[in-house]
């Protein structure tokens, strides 16, 4: 399955080449993605050519070639993606619970402030109020909440105003999204990866850039399990 991104971009190239028989170059690429660095374009096209939509051809400059586009029910479910279900990347899949949901045991979870899911903010570990969540969201362990700022972690299915529920730990398994502390004055929300003797901090989004940290600097506060989005 390809992200957003990956989508918008694989149909720019694609559209071009049916317009001119020319691919893009980079910089159109970043422009029409709306896009911070070349990286991020490089990352999407590495990204859909080990998928098998694309080829670089060898030796010649901007050579692109698409191999083929996702079916149409694929595209209609990118078009149409409901934003209160979250994708696998996750885990489950989770949702706003429902009328027979909401009729299961509740569990009151903490909301203790802010986290960034872009540039790190300063760890806020205040509690403002409490929320119910169905039980079956969560598991075992003790959990809190924290209100998402930020568009980092967005091709995670994680958006700006979501509030997260983190389920306390202090380890994490490569690939997990976790709530990380960056020297004891920083927390970020991101997914977490060993690089050889470093710790990874990577985002959901081509846009932002990897943190390769220490692991002296990170402490992990929990990973994610579920989060909840709220409609006007």
């Amino acid at each position: 399955m390809l992200t957003r991104k990956q989508l918008e971009l694989l149909k720019f190239v694609n559209e071009r080449l049916k317009e001119s028989g020319v691919p893009p170059s980079f910089d159109e690429m970043k422009e029409a993605l709306d896009l911070r660095s070349k990286s991020g374009i490089h990352r999407l096209i590495l990204a859909l050519e080990e998928r098998g939509f694309i080829r670089r051809l060898p030796n010649r400059a901007r050579a692109l070639e698409v191999l083929k586009m996702p079916d149409a029910a694929f595209a209609r479910q990118r078009g149409s993606f409901s934003p209160n279900v979250i994708e696998g990347s996750l885990g489950k899949v989770r949702h706003s619970p429902g009328p027979e949901e909401r009729r299961h045991a509740s569990v009151a979870i903490p909301i203790m402030g802010r986290i960034a899911a872009g540039t790190p903010i300063e760890a806020i570990q205040t509690r403002s109020h409490t929320i119910a969540v169905p039980s079956e969201f969560l598991g075992q362990g003790e959990h809190f909440g924290l209100e998402v700022r930020g568009d980092s972690m967005i091709e995670a299915g994680i958006h700006d105003g979501d509030t997260v529920l983190v389920r306390k730990q202090n380890t994490a398994n490569s690939g997990d999204i976790v709530v990380a502390l960056i020297d004891d004055e920083e927390a970020t929300l991101k997914r977490f990866r060993r690089k050889g003797s470093s710790i990874a901090l990577e985002a959901a989004n081509p846009a932002y850039e990897t943190r390769l940290l220490g692991p002296d600097r990170v402490q992990i506060q929990g990973k994610l399990v579920s989060l909840i989005r709220r409609y006007n």
